[in-house]
């Protein structure tokens, strides 16, 4: 597991976590880890718990309700002057993501912080 302490730099939309709420209801325990991919920047990956390894250089962002927020150290670097909100758009999720399929997918908004972690 991480050993990064956890901060509370992500929040979400009414509607994220109404679809948070239907996977977890179909999948159990869930986590998000924030893409640094080329392709899905803006979209957390939503994976069962039990499923992803959270890596030692990972940064837990917070939490939404009980469901953890993680993204790379080195995306974290990127993005540590901003505090990330989960909302949901019309379309398809991330491959492997949990969101994939229901035709409305999770997308990451940021806004900047005055202060830094």
């Amino acid at each position: 597991m991480s050993s990064h302490p956890p901060l509370d730099k992500v929040s979400a939309t009414p509607e994220a976590i109404a679809l948070l709420d239907e996977i977890t209801a179909d999948h159990g325990p869930v986590l998000f880890h924030q893409s640094g991919g080329c392709c899905d920047g803006s979209s957390p990956m939503c994976y069962p718990r039990s499923d992803f390894i959270v890596g030692d250089n990972d940064v837990r962002l917070g939490t939404i309700g009980d469901t953890p927020v993680y993204i790379s150290a080195s995306q974290f670097e990127v993005w540590k002057h901003t505090d990330l909100i989960i909302d949901v758009v019309p379309g398809r999720g991330g491959m492997f993501s949990l969101d994939n399929g229901r035709e409305k997918r999770f997308l990451t908004r940021s806004k900047i912080c005055v202060t830094s972690p």
